[in-house]
This record gives C-alpha cells, sequence and structure tokens, in this order.
C-alpha cells in the first residue's frame, strides 16, 4: 500500500470510530483553535448567516461531529434534517466516489445521462405509496428545497391559469422570493425585502376553516392556483396538524379546482418513519416537493406531479446544476437504505426518544408540551428565553440542537440514531432543563 493509500486508510478507521464515540468536551466550546479560525472567517463571510453556534466542525460520522478542538458532540439535527442517513454514511460516501470518477455534469436541461431518468422513476414509485393513487409521477429535479418551491408555483401556476396562493401562518419554504412569500414562520426572514410575490394569503395552520374564510373574505377560490403546506410544521414549531386538517383541504381544492402542494422539504424522506408525511393521512398532493435529506448532505431536491398535472411546455423552466449526477448517486444510495428498514428503525426509535423525553420532562414546569412523529420531535417552553437557554446549555454539554416556532426547541437527529444515542439525548436535554437558570 502506498504511503497516500495508507493515510487515506487511517483517516477512514478514525472516522468510523467516531461514530461509536460518546460525548466527549475536551473543553468548554468554542476552544482556542475554534475562536481563532471563526474569527479569521467571520469578515469574509456574508453577514446574512446566523451561526447559532460557535461550532467549527473538522469531521462527522453517524449521529457524531467532532470539532477543530476536539470536542464530540452527538447531533441531533442533522445539518437541519439534511443528514438523513447520518454523517458520511460510508454506502453514500461510495456512491459519491465512485460516480464522481466516472461523471460529475453535463447538465439535465439539456442532455440525458442515466441516474437522472432512474432516480425519477425511483421518486414516481415511491410516490405511488401515497393514499390510493395510481397517478404516473413526473419529476423535475432541483439544487434544492426553496428551487422545488420555486418550481412548484410556475407550475401551479402555469397549470391552472390562476395568480393567487394560499400558504399558512408558521409555514417556512424557503427564502428565494418566490418561497419566501409564503414564508411566515419569523417576520426577520421577510424584513427588508418587499414588495414580495403578490396575491399570497396566509391562513391558520392546522385550520382548514381558516382557508374557507380567506375564501370568504380576501380572495375568491377561482383565483387560488395552489394550497402549500408543509404535512408537519417545520420551522414554525414541529407541529402534528389535526388529523381532518389535510383531508379538509384535499376536500378544498378539488372542489375548486386549486392544486394541493405538499412541501415535504423537511418531513419527506423518513424523517417521520414513512417515505413521505403524506402516507399518514393517505393524502395525495398535486404537487409534491422534496430535498433535504432525499441525498444525505447532498445538493438535490425534486418537484413532483402527476403527469397529467405536469403539463408545462418545454422550456418552461430548467436548472444547469440540478440533478447532478453525483448528487443523484446519494440519492439512489439514501434511498435504497430507506427501503432497507431505514425509515422503519426511525419509526421506532423516535418513538423511543419522545416516550425517554416526557418521561425525563414529567413535572419540569419549564415545558408545556412533547410533540411530534418519528425522528421529527418538537419540545415546547414556557418562554423564548428558557428555549434559548436550553439550546446553548445542549451545546455547552455536547448535544446539538435547534430551536424552531417561537418558543421551541426540535430534534431531527439523523435517522440512524440507536436507541441507546436515543437515552443519552434525552438524558442530556432534560438535564439541560433543570439546570437552566433565566
Amino acid at each position: 500500500m502506498t504511503p497516500q493509500g495508507a493515510s487515506a486508510a487511517a483517516a477512514k478507521l478514525a472516522l468510523q470510530a467516531l461514530a461509536a464515540q460518546p460525548i466527549t468536551i475536551e473543553t468548554e466550546p468554542p476552544g482556542p483553535r475554534a475562536r481563532e479560525m471563526i474569527a479569521r472567517a467571520l469578515p469574509h463571510m456574508s453577514p446574512s448567516l446566523i451561526h447559532c453556534y460557535p461550532l467549527m466542525v473538522r469531521r462527522a460520522s453517524g449521529c457524531m461531529v467532532e470539532d477543530v478542538d476536539g470536542n464530540v458532540f452527538l447531533d441531533a439535527e442533522a445539518g437541519v434534517a439534511t443528514a438523513s442517513t447520518g454523517h458520511c454514511h460510508p454506502a453514500i460516501a461510495a456512491a459519491i466516489a465512485e460516480q464522481a470518477e466516472v461523471l460529475i455534469h453535463i447538465c439535465g436541461t439539456d442532455f440525458h445521462y442515466p441516474g437522472y431518468g432512474a432516480i425519477c422513476e425511483k421518486l414516481a414509485q415511491l410516490a405511488r405509496g401515497i393514499g390510493p393513487n395510481q397517478h404516473e409521477w413526473q419529476t423535475f429535479l432541483t439544487n434544492s428545497g426553496t428551487e422545488a418551491v420555486e418550481a412548484g408555483l410556475k407550475l401551479a401556476r402555469n397549470h391552472t391559469h390562476r395568480p393567487n396562493l394560499v400558504a399558512f401562518r408558521g409555514g417556512f419554504h424557503g427564502r428565494t422570493l418566490g418561497a419566501l412569500s409564503l414564508t411566515a414562520s419569523k417576520s426577520k426572514y421577510r424584513k427588508g425585502f418587499g414588495p414580495l410575490l403578490p396575491n399570497v394569503y396566509h391562513a391558520e395552520y392546522g385550520s382548514a376553516d381558516s382557508v374557507e374564510e380567506l375564501f370568504a373574505t380576501v380572495t375568491a377560490p377561482e383565483d387560488v392556483a395552489a394550497i402549500v403546506v408543509e404535512p408537519v410544521l417545520g420551522e414554525g414549531g414541529y407541529i402534528v396538524p389535526p388529523p381532518d386538517f389535510l383531508p379538509r383541504l384535499r376536500a378544498l381544492a378539488d372542489r375548486h379546482g386549486i392544486m394541493l402542494v405538499f412541501d415535504e422539504v423537511q418531513t419527506g424522506m423518513g424523517r417521520t418513519g414513512k417515505m413521505f408525511a403524506a402516507e399518514h393521512s393517505g393524502v395525495v398532493p398535486d404537487i409534491l416537493l422534496l430535498a433535504k435529506g432525499i441525498a444525505s448532505g447532498m445538493p438535490l431536491g425534486a418537484m413532483m406531479a402527476p403527469r397529467e398535472k405536469m403539463t408545462w411546455q418545454p422550456g418552461s423552466h430548467g436548472s444547469t446544476i440540478g440533478g447532478n449526477p453525483v448528487s443523484i448517486a446519494a440519492g439512489m444510495a439514501t434511498i435504497k437504505l430507506l427501503e432497507g428498514g431505514l425509515c422503519a428503525h426511525a419509526a421506532r426509535v423516535g418513538v423511543a426518544l419522545r416516550a425517554s423525553l416526557k418521561t425525563a420532562l414529567a413535572g419540569d414546569t419549564s415545558v408545556t408540551d412533547v410533540r411530534g412523529v418519528g425522528l421529527m420531535i418538537g419540545v415546547e417552553f414556557a418562554t423564548p428565553e428558557l428555549a434559548d437557554a436550553v439550546a446553548n446549555l445542549c451545546f455547552r454539554r455536547g448535544l446539538i440542537v435547534l430551536e424552531c416556532g417561537k418558543k421551541a426547541i426540535r430534534l431531527s437527529p439523523p435517522l440512524i440514531l440507536t436507541e441507546e444515542q436515543a437515552r443519552v439525548t434525552a438524558d442530556v436535554f432534560a438535564a439541560a432543563c433543570r439546570d437552566v437558570r433565566i
């Protein structure tokens, strides 16, 4: 073996070992090297980047993340629900490496290559598992979730020849101008960027009555192209809607010739314990939007619709890099793992994690709710200040979580999270809740 080969093999073994390590805080984060590197980087970076924590990541494997000072964290947010199969999963890494040696880019808008059609065919097969539908689904591939949303908006308007859109307060759909016009989770995302897309109306999430009220007061349903909704609210608080909500939206859309769009950028690809969150209700959307966990961290998104709804003409939309061969290879490997039992594993461990959290947090007056489905779990606090303090204390103790909604914390770990790691997550989280002092 060459010195380079030996070095690569040693690095691979070290990465595999990291996945089995426990939480280890060697120095109070951020450590000296992280502080130095962050201070050097910040002057050259856009101030729009938030950086929830001063975490300078060196490497990551499985559910564990190591910073440049040797601290090892348990990742309970998976790169904002994106590293679905865990960090650097061997099957994903192998698929990426193999494809990168053959074809990295050629542009799916202008040319054919095997992966593009193969993943579209696979996604069509998966979509037929949502409720009783025999649609022939077609797919447009994108680089991201917000691009999938933009494509969905264009298709909805093009297909219906209508201008208006209905979304929901608390929803997050992206930050490009069209997607941002739908987003209503935090006003800071919209501040200073108006005028946004016109003819967008927001209803109360979880309330079909609120949509009917919009139809009665501000927009005739005959002018509405699409109702865009997250089957489980993500950024807005990890809220599971009432069981009649999505069926009633489907009925309203059918009654008025409106396209029902499910934004499953965060909820899709096993996050809720099923391939798509829509499967929990059996409601079949007219447009299905995917990204995040579809390719385990590689940039890939999808806008899907039945053939009879995908009626825009050639040249109506395109993407130079969307659906590039390397991202598709990661996507196909991800789907294979999800179909091979990872969805079921996420459902089982998600039940265990919610149960552990509820037990550990019982009697804690700072916590008002523990909710979710699969490995998409939200913990609501009495005040925003408590949520912020708990999130930051978790970080200092080696557990990475993110806030959401007005006063909640989300837990969206890699779908490979073990039951032992779930117990550690609940223990560290509950201890932080107990120890926070506002």
